[in-house]
């Protein structure tokens, strides 16, 4: 069976019919590990109140190979709280995100929390690394697990909090979305994930965000910059990062109910994710919700920012393009006018993008997409989808 698939104007119509089980889609398995001759626009990986779980949320994507994508999810089995009984679950798909295999539970600590997925995969290795987080209720470890058959099994979770959680810190939050693999300069190799933190300093609670690495394939981690601004102008946190072509690393972050009127803050890193060139700035050109967002370098160079684009609340997904490092960002037509919250970028391997996020017809939490996306002279637009022998 191949995705649900619509050309030009009618895709997000399409679209919509999958949200709604119209069609009577289903997700299936994929039989093969090798590339299939279908393209396809829309997918649905994971859909809320289906195998066994209430709520779907919280989407990371990487790719491995050419046409292996892993995607990643908290399944939430009694509510869409962000805490109780929450696994890390994971679907795979061998040909780009058209049809996925049967889901898997790679992360499972009882009636307690796993999630906040860190995905990222080791070029010099092909291991995928993941980063989570376990909620005990009294504090918040971080974990470790990893991947050296493409996503197919897993090595048990490791705790690494004693490597990386100084003890002054409560929250501790790795990700959302993938991590990253640096490819240039003096500190190729490296993974470098986002991460995020409260502190308790002399002058009260200081919410905070930082990087972890790791220069040996995720064997040892280490903390990298940390920045948690006095006051409240900026609350840090949920950042992304990308690896810019001059060798810097743009991280931007979500201002969580801070005092400044922008959503977003970004900041860059001159020396592969250790220190920040100054502080983090508010990004007013990144108008939206407070909301988790991805940011992706592409094949000539620009940065893509994926999030939803309403204001008043967690609608119209909307990729937004910087040519200049982050400095300024142009808004591309909406993907979506429906409800969307959090999201994440990868890149293909034919040369499209593949976003996966939180949609729906009347709430962001029905269901996590993946779509196809495709630069045109106009912008990025959704793939469009090719039959077989096309």
């Amino acid at each position: 069976m191949t995705c649900a698939a619509a050309r030009g104007r009618r895709a997000l119509a399409g679209f919509a019919l999958l949200l709604t089980g119209a069609t009577g889609w289903q997700a299936p398995v994929a039989e093969a590990a090798t590339p299939l001759p279908v393209a396809c626009t829309t997918s649905v990986p994971f859909r809320s109140g289906t195998e066994g779980y209430h709520t779907f949320r919280i989407p990371a994507v990487v790719r491995v190979g050419e046409a292996t994508v892993l995607a990643f999810a908290e399944g939430r089995r009694d509510s869409a709280a962000d805490d109780g009984d929450i696994d890390v679950v994971l679907r795979r798909s061998h040909d780009g995100g058209c049809t996925w295999e049967a889901l898997q539970v790679i992360a499972d600590a009882g009636t307690e929390t796993f999630g906040n997925p860190a995905p990222v995969v080791d070029p010099r290795t092909g291991r995928v690394v993941l980063l989570i987080c376990r909620d005990t209720g009294p504090e918040r470890l971080v974990h470790e697990l990893h991947s050296d058959s493409g996503g197919a099994t897993w090595s048990p979770p490791r705790d690494i909090t004693s490597q990386v959680k100084p003890a002054n810190w409560r929250w501790y939050a790795t990700g959302p979305g993938h991590a990253i693999a640096l490819r240039h300069g003096p500190y190729a190799g490296r993974l470098l994930v986002p991460a995020n933190h409260t502190a308790v300093l002399a002058g009260g609670t200081v919410h905070g965000a930082h990087a972890l690495y790791s220069d040996n394939g995720g064997q040892d981690w280490h903390i990298g910059f940390v920045q948690a601004l006095p006051g409240d102008w900026l609350n840090l946190n949920e950042s992304t990062m990308a690896e810019l072509p001059d060798g810097r690393i743009y991280v931007n972050s979500r201002d969580d109910r801070g005092l400044s009127p922008a959503t977003r803050a970004d900041a860059h890193s001159p020396d592969g994710g250790l220190g920040i060139t100054g502080v983090f700035r508010p990004q007013d050109a990144l108008d939206g919700p407070e909301v988790q967002g991805s940011v992706l370098p592409t094949h000539d160079g620009a940065l893509l920012y994926s999030g939803p684009a309403d204001p008043r609340g967690r609608k119209r997904m909307t990729l937004r393009v910087s040519r200049d490092g982050g400095a300024s960002w142009t808004p591309e037509p909406p993907l979506s006018t429906l409800p969307a919250a959090y999201s994440d970028l990868v890149e293909l391997g034919d040369g499209t993008v593949g976003l996966l996020y939180e949609t729906g017809l009347t709430s962001p939490y029905e269901s996590l997409a993946f779509t196809r996306l495709t630069q045109g002279p106009n912008g990025w637009i959704p793939t469009p989808a090719t039959a077989p022998g096309r």
